[in-house]
């Protein structure tokens, strides 16, 4: 037999071989195992997103500080004016010097440059561009994981001026992401009602500290309760310390974990704010308020509070802004009074997210790509009563404030409103409020004493007692 036909043969036999081997000589793939019918994925709860406790850091304000300026890069902050006009350095109180950045941002044009145009356009797209703004650059980002339950008394007989009321006393047990039972925060509120009521009323919520309340003497409730209305008072120290000491406890340490602030998160106007919005979450259960018509007031650094909390929060139905000042009502890129240097000292520094004080550093109020007429803007078309003092309280800069009403006025034309009545400085003692946003400026120093009666009576045409 020839080689050729050997090597024939042998091909085919093993040709043969593979395709038995194939067809008999391997075990069949497996079928697969059938599966239990897929699950919806479990949402995550805030003790799973949180992660490990963390140690919790004590810092004291100028620890804090230093440490956001080297997250920004800032060596050192320019430094802020004196309210002694004797110092050096004094506040500056010549109106010819006031204004050395006149153009202020636009509120009706969206970031590139479009013209808002209609109301749509307002709600729709340029409303939320200055929401985002102000938290980013001025105020911090609310941090929502934060919660509050409140646990209230039956109420306590009280006369109140002329008329016989019940005293609520409210506590508010706030939480965070995690169980830091070294962090314990009650919120201390009151709610007063005339007992003589017959349904629900309107309800005037003061922000304040137990001090601030105490030392003012004032009758305001008086006054509230004798229109039938209630009169509620939030002492929003007990929610968020007013210091930078007080960051990592309270209602943004809660939030935090007990760790410090990142560069955009919330400061205390933005946290005294969301409280008085919690407060409002308890005033909608209580049966004898009217929730739908809540009204909000503050004075100085509770006056910030409270107009950020009337721009964030579209459920008070009108403000009582008192002498609010620079990072409330006036004009930050006015040279008059208190300047941005202050509020990102050591002292004030805590009100705003730390990216704020970068205009303090590097950058300077005509960087700012918002001012406070933006944040009365957020409120429109709601009504707003803007005060001042005129003996002693030019630190807070009571043109300004005019001023910033001014350029908020064409938000609220937009949406068929009047906003400002008036275009000039009326002078002390002078009542503007022909429209939604009023102003006046009182003849007497930084207190808001002398003008509730003329807020309450703007009020009257916002609030009303049902039956």
């Amino acid at each position: 037999m020839s080689r050729e036909r050997i090597a024939i043969i042998v091909s085919v036999v093993l040709v043969v071989a593979v395709a038995l081997w194939f067809q008999f000589g391997h075990a069949p793939e497996p079928k697969p195992k059938p599966q239990p019918p897929a699950q919806p994925m479990a949402e995550p709860t805030l003790a799973s997103l949180a992660g490990p406790v963390k140690p919790w850091v004590r810092l004291t304000a100028a620890q804090d500080h230093a440490r956001i300026l080297k997250e920004l890069h800032l060596a050192a902050l320019r430094p802020g004016v004196s309210g002694d006009p004797h110092a050096p350095g004094a506040a500056n109180t010549d109106e010819a010097k006031a204004n050395p950045y006149p153009d202020l941002p636009d509120p009706l044009k969206l970031r590139d440059g479009t013209a808002v145009t209609s109301s749509d356009m307002w709600w729709q797209q340029r409303r939320g561009e200055l929401a985002e703004t102000l938290e980013a650059e001025v105020y911090g980002k609310q941090r929502p994981e934060a919660t509050i339950t409140w646990t209230a008394d039956g109420g306590k007989p009280e006369q109140v001026g002329a008329v016989a009321a019940v005293t609520r006393h409210v506590i508010g047990r706030v939480y965070g992401v995690q169980n830091l039972p070294w962090i314990t925060t009650t919120a201390q509120l009151t709610v007063t009602i005339p007992a003589a009521a017959k349904g629900p009323v309107p309800v005037i919520l003061l922000l304040t500290s137990s001090d601030a309340e105490r030392r003012a003497a004032s009758t305001w409730r008086e006054q509230v309760l004798a229109k039938g209305w209630g009169a509620a008072v939030f002492d929003v120290t007990s929610l968020q310390p007013d210091n930078g000491a007080g960051l990592t406890s309270g209602a943004i340490g809660l939030s935090t974990g007990g760790q410090p602030r990142r560069i955009d998160d919330w400061g205390v106007l933005r946290a005294w704010a969301w409280g008085a919005s919690r407060v409002l979450d308890y005033l909608e259960g209580f049966d004898k308020v009217d929730a739908a018509q809540v009204g909000i007031a503050g004075h100085s650094r509770y006056g910030k509070a409270a107009l950020v909390a009337m721009a964030y929060d579209a459920r008070f139905v009108v403000a009582y802004i008192s002498s609010s000042g620079a990072g409330g009502a006036a004009l930050m890129r006015r040279h008059f009074g208190e300047q941005i240097e202050n509020l990102a000292g050591t002292g004030e520094y805590h009100w705003f997210g730390g990216s704020f004080l970068k205009y303090a550093g590097t950058l300077t109020a005509k960087d700012l790509p918002v001012d406070s007429h933006e944040l009365i803007a957020l409120a429109a078309p709601r009504p707003i009563f803007i005060s001042a003092g005129s003996k002693g309280d030019d630190w807070v800069d009571p043109r300004g404030m005019f001023m910033a009403e001014a350029a908020a006025t064409p938000v609220y034309k937009l949406m068929g409103k009047t906003g400002l009545s008036a275009t000039a400085m009326p002078a002390p003692g002078t009542l503007v409020d022909g429209g939604e946003l009023a102003f006046r400026q009182h003849e007497q120093g930084h207190t808001m004493e002398p003008n509730w009666p003329y807020f309450l009576k703007f009020a009257e045409r916002y609030l009303h007692t049902k039956g």
